[in-house]
């Protein structure tokens, strides 16, 4: 059988045209070189090299063996380095999916600081409802998603990298807006709009709050979380957002009241899933710590927003 080894000692021969300076080059006795391009040759049963005592020239056929041993070691080597590539993180690009409420809040955060870390890696991005981003994950569609907790995971590798609470969206000028915090039933009398079915912000609004679907007065089947907050901050009720969230609330609408909800926190936690057997199980666990970073180091969780007592603000900090 032919051994990468022959081959090298072929090339090394064919670089020097002496069997001396080719034994030194693969760090072996000039005997054992010899050797070993003998076998060589009796496996393929053809002489690649002339040899006498002045020179060492290289038959025809032995150029064309040798043009072939070149592009042997070539691939080779890149998978060598492929291999030792793919063990630094983030090395590879990497698709994952996110969901639509969590996307425009925490993508903003957290991508610049990655960027800034691994400026060479690609991340692709698309958004999804939780349900069709686990069904990518199992199938292999994308590498890695990002969900609310809680939500079944079954069968998947899960990361949780974030906690966070939920608040009410009003209009300055509503009673509720001076209130400290706000408890269930009073939502449920503040014409609390939620998004449609699929949407897990609403299932996980319904579990904390502990109501039944049929006791909000307005459903948004079709509406993106956007739209319900401008729907409130227009007076025609309130709405829960995440408490990532408020920055840029706040930022196109300085003066929106956002009332922390009284329920125990944190209301839900972020998670990357991915597959049981992925490969790349260590760079999803780096970027859930680095988006953690980045959501540590935003303004809005320096700051908590206005209303928001110590206690419900620590319950935004990630457990690492």
């Amino acid at each position: 059988m032919i051994t990468l080894r022959q081959l090298e000692f072929a090339l090394a021969v064919a670089k020097y045209k002496h069997f001396k300076r080719a034994a030194e080059e693969c760090n072996i006795s000039q005997s054992a070189l010899s050797l070993g391009i003998a076998e060589l040759e009796k496996q393929l049963d053809t002489q690649i090299f002339e040899r006498n005592n002045k020179q060492v020239l290289i038959t025809p056929i032995g150029e064309e063996i040798l043009e072939r041993a070149t592009r042997i070691f070539a691939e080779v080597n890149d998978l060598v380095t492929r291999a030792q590539t793919h063990q630094t993180p983030l090395a590879y690009p990497m698709t994952i999916g996110i969901i639509p409420t969590i996307a425009p809040f925490l993508l903003p955060k957290v991508l610049p600081i990655l960027r800034e870390q691994f400026p060479s890696f690609q991340l692709n991005v698309g958004e999804e409802q939780t349900e069709r981003l686990l069904e990518k994950v199992r199938y292999g569609s994308i590498d890695t998603a990002i969900i609310a907790l809680p939500y079944s995971t079954e069968g998947l590798l899960s990361f949780e990298f974030w906690s966070e609470i939920f608040l009410a969206v009003f209009n300055p000028a509503d009673p509720h807006a001076r209130l400290p915090s706000i408890g269930a039933d009073e939502l449920a009398n503040s014409n609390l709009m939620l998004l449609g079915e699929g949407h897990c912000l609403t299932d996980h609004a319904l579990s904390v709050c502990h109501l039944e679907k049929n006791k909000v007065k307005h459903g948004f089947s079709e509406a993106s979380l956007h739209t319900l907050i401008q729907m409130a901050l227009s007076g025609m009720g309130t709405t829960l957002v995440p408490q990532m969230a408020t920055s840029q609330i706040r930022q196109q609408t300085p003066n929106v009241a956002l009332v922390p909800l009284r329920e125990a926190g944190p209301h839900r936690r972020l998670a990357f899933v991915t597959r049981l057997n992925y490969a790349r199980v260590d760079d999803v666990n780096l970027l859930g710590r680095v988006f953690a970073d980045g959501l540590r180091h935003s303004a809005a969780f320096v700051n908590p927003p206005h209303g928001v007592d110590s206690a419900l603000a620590s319950t935004a900090i990630v457990n690492n």
